[in-house]
Order: structure tokens, then C-alpha cells, then sequence
């Protein structure tokens, strides 16, 4: 990533002089944050790997878990705070372990759409009607969302098999 972001800058720098700077700001202080959280998040999922069985995650998460396993992948992925960045290979370790390809797409839509610090901002300054519509809403659309993609994943998948 390193070497991307090094010739974009010099790039910028040379064909925009006055925008370069702020580039290079941009990208060094995105660096910084990857390299701070990066080994936090790889710290995490070793003790994911390590600590949470294949037959939890396929109990609550995996096929069978139905719109149980939906609701708890949404409330899971409301919990942390952190760049959206930070969910993938937690997503892709939830896969690995068994888990149900809509419950991990709950699972990162709301990592990237329902955080508690931003329902609770929103409860305070719009007030508990947006709020609470605009939750009910996000969840509904997540839900169904979810579930049309794996029903096409499935479908494409099958295809494959057969082709």
C-alpha cells in the first residue's frame, strides 16, 4: 500500500504544487492509523481463531441460525467502533468458521451503519423519532439486504456446480 500511496503524492505534488502537501499529510496520517490499529485487529482475530469454535460460530452464525443468527450478527457488528477496514477479516474469519454469508454481511453493514456512539448522537440532537425510524430502517434494509444477496450467492454458486 505503501508503495501506491508514495508515487500518487509525488505525483500530485508535481502536477498540483498548492494540493501535494495536503496529500501527503492525508496519506501519512492514514498510515499512521493503519499501523495502529493493524496489530490490534490481527491481536484480536488470533484470539478469535483460538478462543471461539467452529461449532459456536456455525451454532448461532451458521446456516441453521435463521433470523436469530441475523439480529445477532447486526448486534455484533454495532458494538465495536473503528474504521470499517477493521471488519473484513473479521468477516472473513467468520466465514472460514462456518458462518452464514448473510449474517456476515449483517455483520459488516453494521459495523458501517449502526454504531451505539452515532445512534446515541442521533438520539440526542434529532431526537428518539428519527432515531429509532432511522434504526428500524437501516436494520430492515440490512436484513433484506442480506438475505437477496446470499439467496444470488447461492444461486450463482449452484450454477457453477452444475456448469
Amino acid at each position: 500500500m505503501l508503495a501506491l500511496i508514495i508515487p500518487i503524492a509525488v505525483t500530485v505534488s508535481l502536477i498540483l504544487p498548492d494540493r501535494g502537501e495536503r496529500v501527503v499529510d492525508i496519506s501519512w496520517s492514514f498510515l499512521l492509523e493503519m499501523v495502529y490499529i493493524l496489530p490490534a485487529v490481527l491481536i484480536l482475530m488470533g484470539l478469535f481463531a483460538v478462543w471461539v469454535s467452529k461449532d459456536v460460530v456455525v451454532r448461532y452464525l451458521g446456516a441453521g441460525s435463521g433470523i436469530k443468527g441475523l439480529l445477532l450478527s447486526m448486534v455484533l457488528g454495532a458494538l465495536p467502533t473503528g474504521p470499517l477496514y477493521v471488519a473484513f477479516p473479521m468477516g472473513a474469519m467468520l466465514i472460514r468458521k462456518g458462518a452464514r454469508i448473510a449474517n456476515v454481511m449483517a455483520f459488516l453493514s453494521a459495523w458501517a451503519c449502526i454504531k451505539i456512539p452515532q445512534e446515541l448522537m442521533e438520539l440526542q440532537f434529532l431526537g428518539w423519532r428519527f432515531a429509532v425510524t432511522r434504526l428500524l430502517l437501516t436494520a430492515f434494509a440490512i436484513g433484506a439486504m442480506c438475505l437477496f444477496a446470499e439467496f444470488i450467492y447461492k444461486r450463482l454458486s449452484q450454477k457453477e456446480i452444475l456448469d
